[in-house]
């Protein structure tokens, strides 16, 4: 069978979401078990691996998200309990204290916060702990879920202490081991790489945060009213990124997410006081009243206006639980540390499924989950809880994050099975190599544009850029060599699009919206996310191929092309952006005079 061929039988379970989920309008409940069947069916009869293997799989698939579901409960254990003791009320009058713009929110929540938490975490914690806090803070849910889905890009390479660089790629390359003596130096030097092609591609994402959220949930339903805080947006990019470039090029790939999401939070809050580049108190720009919101954007976790029974809780004690969040994702993750050997001292582990070479296993206190639970527990007493409204909050969790599972356990077997394709009697490889074959094959040089896309398709179908990135690492630095440029960038290419495959994961999107409550609207988030996914795909993908031709083509070719236009479309949008809202603002009020 020919290569095309192969990649486009292999891409059939990528098209079946795309059609049922995002085109149709299903919901992953529906859509999952149907792509989840194509995969079986190509396994089984296409590529024809043995059937043992595919259930081996499926029960991988579902031990998977059993972990994944349990995250969740833990995430929305957390927003329970604060509301209970009162603390998301006293967090919310402290972000309306800095700001009540929500633009200004949710760039300081989302963007910053978000990465510091997920250089700390990663596994898509930052959508479990950013997403609930912005429901808490007045935003619609799927409002919050777009939100915390668009900034699962920048930082995710470098998320959970830099795990998929240096357990996705290094482990990719390593198991080819005429690439390099040292693989860790090889791994350090992407890692730089890649952060300088994030830096590029993340400098518009939180100005992509804002005006997402003011074209679909704003009264006006109109870009520009985001893209008026373009100076406050690009100044808390780079008070991020600058940081993170500067950690990923000198201490290595552990710390740039972490550290820049934390550098650019101190400086943006403490600027944000100041009124530096802020909106003027007559432009705040604020949610229509929640009476008038549509209702597929609110979720089924209610957030209470809930006060703590002494009246009045301090800051300090009302953000104390996100704060030994922090504190234990960090001392948990670092290897230089005795607490990571303690936590993943006890592995459920189910080797050898059906005879297989397929194993699974869970670390159930290293999971996020463990220390979301921990810290419910903790947060009882610190906030002189009840023992009441405690349990309530138990009960609640239980009941959204069942929601959930309906379509994570198709969702994710799926994955499994894809992932897990090659050795058949058919003598192909796996669906996903079998699928990147065949963009090499039909772009040729033009492959470094492409690199990106294959980084994303690998995370949006496993969830994860670490997965990806082993799936992918040696392929890319294979490509690279092949057709005679610096491979290591082709790499950095490869874990920059997985990183932003993020943002249209479907089971990172089912299980930020199981955590407030509105699984369902999985397409519909899609439809969102896909905008800045496809910009960060393609503008790094033109950086990456100005680079690495740069010395044959110079500085007029395809990639720079692509800059420059990209360039120019986003100068001129801000440019002109006072005329259009103003036009928008008029028609809107002659819309109300009529």
């Amino acid at each position: 069978m020919s290569t095309g061929m192969l990649a486009l039988l292999s891409l059939l379970p990528i098209v079946v979401v795309a059609i049922l989920l995002v085109g149709l309008k299903l919901p992953a409940s529906r859509a999952m078990p149907v792509s989840y069947l194509v995969a079986v069916g190509l396994a089984l009869f296409v590529w024809q691996v043995p059937g043992a293997n595919v259930a081996a799989a499926s029960v991988n698939g579902l031990i998977t998200a059993a972990t994944l579901l349990y995250i969740i409960f833990g995430a929305i254990l957390l927003l329970n309990t604060l509301q209970e003791s009162g603390a998301i009320k006293t967090i919310r009058q402290g972000f309306t204290d800095i700001s009540a713009d929500r633009r200004v929110q949710v760039i300081i929540v989302a963007w910053l916060f978000g990465s510091f938490i997920e250089g700390s975490a990663g596994f898509g914690t930052p959508a479990a702990v950013a997403v609930p806090l912005l429901v808490g803070l007045g935003f619609p849910a799927m409002a919050a879920v777009v939100a915390g889905m668009v900034i699962q890009s920048t930082p995710v390479s470098f998320g959970a202490v830099g795990t998929p660089m240096l357990v996705g790629v290094q482990s990719g390359l390593a198991a080819d081991a005429s690439i390099s003596d040292n693989f860790l130096a090889l791994t350090t030097l992407i890692g730089g790489q890649a952060a300088i092609l994030h830096a590029i591609a993340g400098t518009l994402i939180p100005l992509f945060v804002v005006a997402l959220m003011t074209r679909f949930f704003g009264k006006n339903k109109s870009f520009s009213e985001g893209l008026k805080v373009w100076k406050f947006a690009l100044f808390a990019s780079f008070a991020m990124t600058i940081p993170y470039v500067i950690v990923a090029n000198t201490l290595g790939p552990e710390f740039p997410a972490m550290f820049g999401g934390l550098v650019g939070l101190v400086i943006v809050v403490v600027a944000a006081k100041k009124g530096f580049l802020m909106p003027k108190e007559d432009e705040t720009w604020d949610f229509e009243e929640k009476s008038k919101w549509n209702p597929e954007w609110i979720g089924s976790v209610e957030i209470k206006d809930i006060t703590h029974k002494s009246g009045n809780m301090s800051m300090l004690r009302a953000w104390f639980p996100y704060v030994l969040i922090g504190v234990f994702l960090i001392i948990t993750r670092l290897e230089v540390l005795p607490f990571r050997g303690w936590v993943q001292a006890w592995n459920l582990e189910l080797n050898n499924i059906f005879g297989t070479d397929i194993s699974a296993s869970f670390q159930p206190l290293f999971s996020p989950g463990s220390i979301f639970i921990l810290v419910t527990l903790i947060t009882f007493f610190i906030h002189g809880m009840n023992a009441s409204a405690y349990k309530k909050a138990w009960a609640h969790s239980g009941k959204t994050m069942l929601a959930a599972s309906t379509a994570l356990i198709f969702t994710v077997p799926m994955v499994q099975v894809f992932l897990n394709s090659g050795g058949g009697a058919a003598g192909f490889e796996r669906m996903p190599i079998e699928l990147a074959n065949g963009v090499v094959a039909a772009t040729g040089d033009l492959f470094p544009l492409f690199a990106p896309l294959i980084g994303g398709l690998g995370a949006f179908i496993a969830g994860s850029n670490t997965v990806s990135n082993m799936m992918f690492a040696l392929f890319q630095y294979d490509a690279g060599a092949q057709i005679g440029v610096n491979p290591t960038w082709i790499v950095a290419l490869q874990a920059v699009g997985g990183a932003a495959g993020n943002m249209i994961c479907v089971h990172n999107v089912v299980a930020a919206l199981a955590v407030v409550g509105l699984v369902g609207k999985e397409g519909a988030i899609i439809r969102k996310t896909i905008v800045p996914f496809s910009y960060y795909a393609i503008l790094s993908g033109a950086v990456g191929y100005s680079i690495v031709w740069y010395s044959e083509k110079g500085l007029f070719h395809i990639g720079s092309l692509i800059i420059a236009l990209i360039a120019i479309t986003a100068g001129y949008l801000i440019a002109t952006n006072n005329k259009r809202l103003n036009s928008t603002l008029s028609q809107g009020g002659r819309g109300i005079n009529q």
